[in-house]
């Protein structure tokens, strides 16, 4: 379970209340008002001017002195949220793929993979494939946090190596990673959801795989247009064994895994082929690549490990407990009876998406918002795996949007860009929202 949940199995819940989410609202005004400022003014590297883990330093001292009790009781909240079990498997994840990425790219190995994949597929038809193949990697993997720390550095080499720009090819990785997060069966997400819901998760996949197909084959279409026009120089020359160490790390994360022991693998085949295949190549050249990549993962360590403190005190003081109550009263709400189911999924998709929003993790937002989710399918008629299946949905799609999840963090920090620009990219993520609402809409498929 969850360290930050278990807290609430041991003191009482807290009592609801909307000002306990002024703190998200404040870090998200000063992170992205702050860049849209600098852009309007001309400034380069607008979004650049205030670092993200700085603007949420005012954020966490608003959320402190807004929480309830001895200070100590408060700060020891914000720590247990930074020290969250899945925050700091994630960091792990963040110093290994930086890590792997410094490593292979100085030995050729990102250079060597893009000359090979360029070899076999054509240029207009590199994003496609690019999608095709994190989203199938995703899958069969279960985590788009591995995914993307496996294929984003593939994906920035391509970006080099023709003139397709880098929000483009990583937004694509993107998509294919979120994706994957979303279908399955061994996801976090599609765990959670089939639990909370008490169905099964083959009959949630089925139902799931109706909705993201079609956004899926739109997602396909789009990157073919925007890709259509791709020039790529004749692929040079490389060494095959430098490609190895990429293989590698994709065919550990298929068979199932653990994404850091895939992470750590890389590393090592990394160094080793660098040290047999490449002149002055060293043991000091490796151990310094390595910490390259650790520095590389800086801004998004800090980052995440604030977010997580900054959502335990939203938690403590009743941000969470606020945005349950709030659905709730809106999903009790009179409603015509021909509008009932559709009232009540709606109410399922906003439990889910608040939820995220306030806490940047999908699981843990399905988690907090599963019970709630189950009792409004009961009382509107919703199927239990449409239910899962919405909540599984949304939660990926906001996931996969939000600047300051750990997802679009770990993508924007391997390519060196801003998380905000790369926001507009996930298409697949926008594509499979409008679609889940438009099913919402229509009621089909209904999982009935």
């Amino acid at each position: 379970m969850n360290t930050a949940s278990a807290p609430s199995e041991r003191t009482p819940s807290p009592s609801p209340s909307a000002a306990a989410l002024l703190p998200l609202g404040l870090f998200l005004s000063l992170f992205i008002g702050g860049g849209l400022y600098y852009q309007s003014a001309g400034v380069d590297f607008a979004f650049y001017q205030l670092p993200a883990p700085v603007a949420i330093l005012p954020a966490i001292v608003l959320a402190l002195l807004l929480s309830k009790g001895a200070l100590q009781a408060r700060i020891d909240t914000l720590i247990r949220g930074c020290a969250d079990n899945t925050l700091i498997t994630m960091v792990l994840i963040f110093l290994l793929a930086g890590a792997f990425a410094s490593t292979a790219k100085a030995i050729g190995g990102v250079d060597a993979t893009v000359n090979f994949g360029l070899s076999l597929i054509p240029a207009p038809l590199v994003l496609p494939g690019l999608f095709l193949m994190t989203a199938f990697i995703a899958t069969s993997m279960g985590t788009s946090m591995g995914t993307i720390a496996a294929v984003a550095p593939i994906a920035l080499g391509i970006s080099e190596a023709t003139d397709l720009s880098k929000v483009l090819t990583v937004g694509a990785v993107m998509s294919g990673a979120m994706f994957g997060d979303n279908l399955s069966i061994i996801s976090d997400t599609t765990i959670a959801a089939t639990r909370t819901q008490g169905c099964d998760m083959r009959d949630k996949f089925r139902l799931n795989f109706k909705i993201a197909l079609p956004a899926a084959l739109l997602t396909l279409v789009w990157l073919a247009v925007q890709g259509a026009g791709t020039q790529a120089d004749a692929p040079a020359n490389y060494d095959l064994w430098l490609v190895i160490p990429y293989v590698a790390v994709l065919v550990l994360a298929l068979s199932g895994m653990n994404v850091i022991l895939v992470l750590f693998t890389g590393i090592l085949l990394a160094g080793l082929t660098g040290l047999w295949r490449v002149a002055d190549y060293d043991v000091a050249h490796w151990a310094k690549d390595i910490y390259a990549g650790y520095g590389s993962m800086q801004e998004i360590m800090i980052l995440s490990i604030f977010i997580g403190g900054l959502a335990a005190l939203m938690k403590d003081g009743g941000g969470l407990a606020w945005i349950a109550q709030l659905v709730d009263r809106i999903s009790r709400r009179e409603h015509k009876s021909g509008e009932a189911r559709r009232a009540g999924e709606f109410s399922i998709v906003a439990s889910v998406v608040m939820a995220n929003l306030a806490t940047a993790n999908n699981t843990i937002a399905i988690i907090i918002s599963g019970s709630l989710a189950k009792d409004i399918a009961s009382r509107y008629g919703v199927d239990p795996k449409r239910s899962a299946s919405l909540l599984d949905i949304m939660s990926c799609v906001v996931q996969g949007v939000i600047p300051y999840g750990a997802q679009m963090l770990l993508a924007a920090s391997l390519a060196t860009l801003s998380p905000l620009q790369l926001v507009s990219s996930v298409t697949y993520c926008w594509l499979l929202g409008l679609v889940a609402l438009v099913s919402v809409v229509i009621g089909k498929p209904s999982g009935r």
